[in-house]
């Protein structure tokens, strides 16, 4: 019979022995964890020898990946729809007008979204302030703001607004989707690293819009699709481009864009041409050694060559006006100001024809690649055309006003007395005079600043072309009223008695 005591007396007895059983266990066990260890780091720190040797081929040459955005992507405390949970239910109305009164959060223009049919209208109105939400659109589309848009004073004539919640875009456009949007301003001034408008293998169309958007990416990227912008103005404050077509056909007219550290980043895709007409890059004038370059339009190379055509359009005040990355680039008819460089070509084709381009330090620099520079006028420029020996340039017709390279060269035509002339170089040639005041408007006055003469100044170059007088040696000019024409070079008469 077993008492009480003897069931704690065989407690006690059994604990030891089990204590015992687990030591040994473990012991037995710790050199195994430790090489199974060992072989987790050492599988965790040995190199890939196959993806070093072999690296994946990047998707495309600019220096940033973008983010996706897709409708999965609304933040945790951002939950616009009703607070039960419940889906709005599909659209099916064709025209749809909302007036939101600038009430975050509470889905009022997600709502509206999903409530018109496809191919249907969404009329904004914002009487009571701007529309806030992010637009995440799936399926064709036109936006209408009620007020209308003047882009020559839409800071005074409010204009229906839509503005992004912090951090999230204003509108996102799924593939193979067209979106038409006219008379809406977007509003994007906590953007962070989202886009304002963003679109992937999309077709959006804009028409009579303005943005004002504040963040660290472009304030529209397009990925594929097509891109079309009209009677827009865009006030950006990012390092990033204001605009990027990534393999997008780009139709931009009549478009003035501020304040971007890059105005325009063009990766044209294979057979597409990228127009961009009557459009103003205005940029910040930010130093060349203060970080990355500042550009008014990039042009980088895919996979496959496109092409680029600029007409009537209006690069002042960066770094570099126009940088050419490995395409076709053919700039008609335009003006390039307030530069370093006015137009670099990395590698590509470049055709500059009847162009207008103000730089300090060169007009055209051709690194690789081929220039075709025709009937230009430079302004300014201690060099007019560099070129490497990888560079094939034709140029011919081309003018100069610049006080570095216009200087005039005197030659002797009788004893002591010069005559001036200026020599050109290859494809262009110095003009003589002030720097025409209505190009100056058009140039560096949209930035503001003071005429500026570029010209070169002779002392008594009038008096001399009206057949007075003639110059010395050193260049300084001999004032003489009896003489004219030719005569004044005639030998002069030897005074005594012979």
């Amino acid at each position: 019979m077993i008492t009480f005591r003897t069931a704690l007396r065989l407690r006690s007895l059994i604990a030891p022995a089990l204590g015992l059983a687990v030591a040994a266990s473990a012991l037995s066990l710790a050199p195994q964890a430790k090489a199974q260890e060992a072989a987790r780091v050492e599988s965790e720190t040995r190199p890939n020898f196959g993806i070093l040797l072999d690296p994946p081929a990047p998707r495309r040459s600019r220096a940033t990946t973008h983010r996706r955005w897709t409708g999965r992507d609304y933040r945790r405390d951002y939950h616009p729809g009703p607070h039960d949970g419940r889906p709005y239910p599909p659209g099916g109305e064709q025209i749809v007008l909302v007036d939101c009164g600038g009430n975050p959060g509470s889905g009022a223009i997600e709502d509206a979204v999903r409530r018109v049919a496809p191919g249907g209208t969404l009329i904004l109105r914002a009487r009571g302030g701007a529309c806030v939400g992010w637009l995440n659109i799936d399926k064709p589309l036109t936006i209408i703001g009620e007020a209308g848009f003047d882009p020559r004073d839409w800071n005074r004539q409010p204009a229906a607004t839509l503005q992004a919640p912090d951090g999230l875009p204003c509108m996102t456009v799924a593939q193979g989707v067209r979106v038409e949007v006219r008379d809406v301003v977007f509003s994007s001034q906590r953007a962070g690293d989202a886009a304002c408008i963003i679109g992937y293998g999309a077709q959006v169309l804009l028409n009579r819009v303005g943005m004002r958007h504040v963040g660290d990416e472009a304030a529209i990227y397009m990925d594929g699709g097509l891109l079309d912008i009209r009677n827009a103005v865009l006030e950006t404050q990012t390092v990033a481009p204001a605009i990027v077509a990534d393999g997008a056909s780009l139709t931009a007219w009549e478009v003035v864009v501020t304040g971007a550290h890059v105005g325009m980043e063009l990766i044209p895709g294979a057979g597409q041409t990228a127009r961009v007409d009557s459009t103003t890059l205005k940029g910040i004038g930010a130093p060349n050694a203060f970080g990355p370059r500042s550009i008014g339009m990039i042009i980088r190379s895919g996979r496959d060559y496109g092409r680029v055509e600029v007409t009537n359009t209006a690069i002042c005040g960066y770094v570099e006006g126009v940088a050419v990355e490995g395409a076709s680039v053919d700039i008609q008819g335009s003006r390039i100001c307030r530069s370093d460089k006015g137009v670099v070509v990395y590698n590509g084709e470049l055709t500059l024809n009847d162009t207008r381009v103000r730089a300090d330090s060169v007009g055209v620099a051709v690194a690789s690649g081929r220039a075709v520079i025709t009937n230009n006028v430079f302004a300014g420029v201690h060099e007019v055309i560099y070129a490497e020996n990888r560079a094939s340039v034709e140029a011919s017709g081309n003018r100069v006003w610049s006080q570095h390279v216009c200087r005039a060269r005197f030659r002797e035509r009788t004893r002591g007395r010069y005559e001036p002339y200026w020599s050109g170089g290859q494809g262009w040639e110095c003009v003589y005079g002030s720097y025409p005041r209505d190009w100056w408007e058009e140039e560096d006055g949209l930035l503001g600043f003071d005429y500026y003469d570029d010209g070169y100044s002779l002392q008594g170059y009038d008096t001399y072309q009206d057949g007075y007088g003639w110059y010395d040696r050193d260049g300084r000019y001999i004032q003489d009223r009896d003489y004219y024409g030719d005569d004044r070079w005639a030998e002069p008469r030897r005074r005594g008695f012979w």
